[in-house]
């Protein structure tokens, strides 16, 4: 499995900037408190993507490093909760100071990817995740069960930002 996702980053990581929506620009947050931003993150809904393929329980770690880069750990199981454990680090850098909100991830160099924050609660309970092309989208949770009002909202808000929310996965996490 690991091999398909060291395969499958890479294609993400190459294929994203020449796929660009043509149409308005996506909107980022305003501003994003990069200390508050780490932390452990469940990955609440996703659009459907080969390296995460067959992944559930998907979770998404983020330390701050010394250096201003952010440690990135994932972790997803195989098949089931009680699957195997697929990890992957990586790093993140922030590619948009006056935001904080545009980043840039690479976990095989020399190929970063787009990890843009288009949605994010004022007390950093849950985000939304994107990159330019729309060709990738997350929800993610500090919790592994997100509320079905605040969802739907975020559904509600998605066709703005030029994504389909019908396209949407919302993979098993443990109950709370």
């Amino acid at each position: 499995m690991r091999c398909r996702i060291v395969m499958v980053a890479v294609l993400l990581l190459i294929a994203v900037p020449g796929c660009m929506t043509p149409g308005a620009p996506l909107d980022v947050v305003p501003e994003v408190e990069v200390e508050r931003y780490m932390g452990l993150w469940y990955e609440i809904a996703r659009y459907p993507n080969s390296f995460e393929q067959g992944c559930v329980g998907s979770t998404a770690e983020y330390t701050l490093m010394d250096d201003g880069r952010v440690r990135v750990f994932n972790r997803c199981f195989e098949g089931s909760l009680n699957g195997p454990a697929n990890t992957i680090e990586g790093t993140a850098r922030v590619a948009d100071t006056q935001t904080n909100a545009k980043l840039k991830v690479q976990f095989f160099w020399p190929f970063e990817a787009d990890y843009w924050i288009i949605a994010l609660d004022e007390d950093y309970q849950w985000a939304v995740v994107g990159e330019p092309s729309r060709s990738f989208l997350w929800i993610l949770s500090r919790t592994p069960q997100l509320d079905d009002a605040i969802y739907d909202q975020i559904l509600a808000d998605l066709p703005a930002q030029g994504y389909d929310p019908a396209r949407l996965v919302r993979p098993d996490q443990p109950m709370n």
